[in-house]
């Protein structure tokens, strides 16, 4: 799968993430999602949709998806989070069309989709354990609880193929070029394990990781992508990249 567009027969995937939209943006969007609508069938949204999580924010992006002409659908990312109030964003998001992904699965022309927004907690030997402390046990929770709601929504998907939308990374290969010492704050390989287990799912997206790589792998061999606009603007001269599914 590669940024182009696909024949007949395969569903055209659009995912851009990071967007951190501000207060004082105007129509930041509109253009871009204008030629996302001529380049792909779906537009999918991979976290951090605005910069401080404020209900302003989501309305400004929310016109934008309003003069989306195809289906819009993602998750919040971390900073979405960040005043408190991502029930309000995801309400002002939902209505305007988009669909917000986090406890049910949704289907587009034979295509699933799946998604959380995740959560960090880290890979291999950095993984943080359930010891100890209280806090730390429930911070551990915090990631398993992503990690079932998506295995539940992947689970409850008939299609053939599908595709699992994240904000934090769940794979450490998406996130190299960052700063080995904050990998652990940037996924989870927790959340990579209900991928793995669904032979349906055909490609990963998540965003969060502005200085990671681009594609990567699951241990079944799963394609991940790391479609945080800062990484592909480099890459393909664009915010966005699609995919065939």
């Amino acid at each position: 799968m590669a940024a182009t567009d696909g024949p007949s027969g395969k569903l055209r995937v659009a995912a851009i993430g990071d967007l951190h939209v501000m207060e004082d943006s105007v129509t930041p969007y509109r253009e871009m999602f204008a030629e996302i609508a001529n380049a792909a069938d779906v537009l999918v949204l991979c976290g951090d949709l605005t910069n401080f999580g404020k209900t302003s924010e989501a309305e400004i992006l929310a016109e934008d998806i309003r003069a989306c002409s195809i289906p819009v659908l993602g998750v919040l990312g971390n900073h979405d989070y960040e005043c408190g109030q991502p029930e309000q964003v995801c309400s002002i998001l939902q209505e305007a069309g988009m669909t917000v992904l986090d406890e049910q699965a949704v289907e587009i022309e034979g295509v699933g989709f799946a998604g959380v927004k995740g959560f960090l907690g880290g890979f291999g030997r950095g993984e943080l354990a359930p010891f100890g402390e209280p806090i730390v046990k429930a911070f551990v929770d915090e990631v398993l609880s992503e990690a079932r709601k998506l295995e539940n929504q992947l689970r409850t998907l008939r299609t053939e193929r599908s595709v699992a939308v994240l904000h934090y990374s769940p794979i450490i290969g998406t996130i190299e070029g960052e700063p080995p010492e904050i990998f652990q704050y940037l996924g989870s390989q927790r959340l990579c394990e209900p991928i793995d287990r669904f032979d349906h799912v055909q490609a990963v997206v998540h965003g969060h990781a502005h200085h990671g790589t681009y594609e990567g792998r699951t241990p079944m061999g799963k394609p991940v992508y790391n479609v945080a606009q800062f990484v592909l603007r480099p890459l393909f001269g664009k915010a966005y990249t699609v995919l065939e599914i």
